[in-house]
């Protein structure tokens, strides 16, 4: 089997959902990296992110929300950190591949800042989760606003870039929810990033507690997604999986996002069974 390139952040876990204090949930910070590749206006935004309480704050209380409170999946920290390194990783590959962001195409911006609305698209998609899980697309919406207003000026000395810019991360925030239509690059970047969070592990909390669906059972399938250059298309999606109820994740889950997405042309999708033999997810299932 070929190698594939690991974009998954392995150091963070998902966090468990013991009670703690609010002091003890900041204690267990999870610092946003994504390899900056010289892009300094990115490094200057992560700077700005990994040291504002506010933020933070309402990555874990969307987590409390998802996992203690609704016993989903990871909506929180480690899932945004993982989807923004994701989401460059698939627009450097677009680019390299020869695939023009929106704000160069139509506003004469360059790379770098494609790369910066991808960055704050992913780390914000889900901040509506602090509020609730009903239409949280649309409250990431406001949420988001706020934040970006103090974030951009901060990277951008001129206040049209920051208008263009709030827009387009506005615009790809809500393009990533079912039903959504992106109209940029950008936006569908974060849309089938979003949807590439599946490895194992991510569906460990639902899957743990019982939950026997063809979701929970498919999700706990995925071992392991890479992105590296395609042949035939600028992308390649690589999934391996150890038993094949994970097709379902691919055939079902990853196709809805990526139909309409506008990256289409763009990418291919190969899924590996891990092993010779498949595992065995659940003994039995009654209803």
């Amino acid at each position: 089997m070929p190698s594939h390139e690991t974009v998954i952040p392995e150091e963070d876990g998902i966090p468990d959902g013991d009670a703690r204090t609010v002091q003890e949930r900041f204690a267990r910070r999870v610092q946003m990296r994504v390899p900056n590749r010289h892009n300094e206006k990115l490094r200057k935004v992560l700077e700005w992110v990994n040291a504002d309480d506010d933020l933070y704050g309402m990555w874990v209380a969307s987590n409390v929300t998802a996992i203690e409170r609704l016993g989903m999946t990871d909506h929180g920290p480690v899932h945004v950190k993982i989807v923004m390194n994701l989401a460059v990783r698939l627009l450097r590959l677009l680019m390299e591949g020869g695939v023009r962001p929106s704000v160069v195409s139509h506003y004469g911006m360059d790379d770098d800042d494609a790369e910066v609305v991808v960055s704050l698209a992913a780390l914000f998609h889900d901040l509506g989760m602090s509020i609730h899980r009903a239409d949280h697309e649309s409250y990431s919406l406001f949420l988001a606003q706020g934040v970006l207003e103090k974030l951009l000026p901060t990277v951008y000395e001129d206040p049209r870039q920051v208008s263009i810019l709030r827009s387009e991360i506005l615009h790809a925030i809500i393009g990533h929810r079912t039903g959504g239509s992106p109209l940029t690059l950008e936006a569908g970047v974060v849309r089938i990033a979003d949807a590439l969070d599946m490895a194992k592990g991510r569906s460990r909390i639902p899957f743990e507690a019982g939950s026997v669906s063809i979701h929970s059972i498919s999700a706990a399938a995925v071992e392991h997604v890479s992105l590296e250059a395609g042949q035939s298309k600028p992308v390649r999606v690589a999934i391996e999986i150890n038993n094949s109820a994970g097709i379902f994740q691919l055939d079902k889950l990853f196709r809805e996002k990526l139909r309409g997405s506008g990256l289409e042309p763009y990418i291919e999708l190969e899924a590996f069974l891990d092993g010779d033999e498949e595992k065995r997810l659940f003994r039995s299932f009654t209803l």
